[in-house]
């Protein structure tokens, strides 16, 4: 790349990126507030590449929400409900498993499960609604219960939070979402979910899920009352999770949809903020293999353009049915696309589609492997940057 016109700190970091050094809170800072987002999403473009080829991972999924019913009261959720309310509603564990039927037939082999923080749902819930779920669909990839939710079961349930890790293993489990993120810094946090689990608490949580062998994604929301320091540090506390346990398979940067929530005042991030933002992380967590472009919240055109800026995933087919999927979408448009597509959509920037499970392994390398319950892989080791911005070497 020829940064002989760029200003001083973009060509400062355009030579760390094709030295790969570790860009630093400073960088991150001057990336988000440059206005040259050609030069950024080139640059993540360049690291998206040699990460991942032209390659653009999918998988074929269902969003399974539990219930709505939750105790908290974020000001940018939307979905959630109290238990007296006339649109609470709360899925027995034997619904689950049609509805998870369904999915099957219609060929899903992931099913992501989250949902409020029920105050009446005890462990045994949990538990069962992952051992039916394997004990009828051996195949499916049951990515279910962000580290929030794992925290509200500690609390609620009164058990230890290596109690609740090993529990869900044991019914199931075979990774955890990355929701429930949303920003670490306070007072930001506190802003918009004053009485969810820390960010602190959130990594802790993370980290000890890695421990135990269990892969998880990680999840920003941005485009509500943050700051891009707030962004920055986001991601580097992120990055230095990353560092200890590489336990992170994907990070997804969400888009705030400010309609029916507390901060509806509010514009929800511009189509330029988005691919920026997506452009950003992808060059500051340079040990997290893959990013993905959140089609439902980023509508298809912008996902479909975040492929040159440094996303290689595009998460999946995401059937029907899930409540909090109709809370995120992106004005004007539908929760759910075809494999076909899908693929169109991809090939369409440029990439090569590549069907995956959710480990992503591509799915004619994972053929015969699908019937295997609760099949493991060991936790990935993606190779930081080799120097941070001192020189020294990164931590791997």
């Amino acid at each position: 790349m020829n940064s002989g016109s760029l200003p001083k700190k973009l060509t400062e970091i355009t030579e760390k990126v094709e030295a790969r050094k570790r860009l630093s809170f400073e960088d991150g800072m001057a990336l988000f507030e440059s206005d040259d987002l050609l030069t950024v999403g080139a640059l993540a473009n360049s690291v998206r590449e040699r990460l991942n080829g032209d390659k653009t991972y999918y998988n074929v999924n269902r969003h399974m929400n539990y219930t709505n019913v939750c105790v908290s009261d974020c000001a940018f959720c939307s979905f959630y409900r109290r238990v007296r309310d006339p649109e609470a509603y709360e899925w027995s564990v034997q619904e689950c498993v049609e509805i998870a039927r369904t999915a099957y037939e219609e060929g899903a082999r992931e099913l992501h499960i989250v949902g409020g923080l029920h105050p009446r749902l005890q462990f045994d819930y949990y538990t069962s609604l992952l051992s039916e779920l394997k004990r009828n669909f051996p195949g499916v990839h049951l990515k279910a219960f962000t580290m929030v939710e794992l925290d509200h079961l500690a609390r609620t349930c009164r058990m230890t939070d290596e109690e609740v890790i090993e529990g869900l293993i044991a019914a199931g489990l075979d990774s955890c979402p990355g929701g429930g993120a949303e920003i670490f810094r306070d007072p930001t946090r506190s802003q918009i979910c004053a009485h969810k689990t820390s960010g602190e608490r959130w990594l802790e949580l993370a980290k000890k899920v890695h421990e135990h062998g269990i892969h998880t994604n990680a999840t920003m929301l941005y485009g509500h009352v943050e700051s891009h320091e707030d962004r920055v540090d986001h991601l580097v506390k992120l990055r230095e999770l990353q560092d200890q346990t590489s336990g992170f398979l994907c990070f997804i940067p969400l888009a705030f949809h400010p309609q029916g929530t507390g901060l509806a005042h509010l514009p929800g991030p511009s189509a330029i903020d988005s691919l920026k933002t997506i452009a950003v992380s992808r060059l500051m967590l340079d040990n997290v293999p893959h990013i993905k472009a959140y089609w439902v919240m980023l509508g298809k055109n912008i996902a479909q353009v975040a492929l040159r800026f440094g996303a290689d995933d595009l998460d999946g087919t995401i059937s029907r049915g899930g409540s909090l999927m109709e809370s995120y979408l992106a004005e004007g448009h539908d929760n759910q696309l075809t494999k076909t597509e899908l693929e169109e959509l991809i090939r369409g920037a440029g990439r090569t589609p590549v069907e995956r499970d959710t480990l992503y392994n591509p799915m004619e390398a994972a053929s015969g492997l699908e019937d295997l319950p609760g099949r493991r892989t060991s936790l990935p080791v993606i190779e930081p940057q080799s120097t941070d911005e001192a020189g020294r070497p990164a931590r791997g």
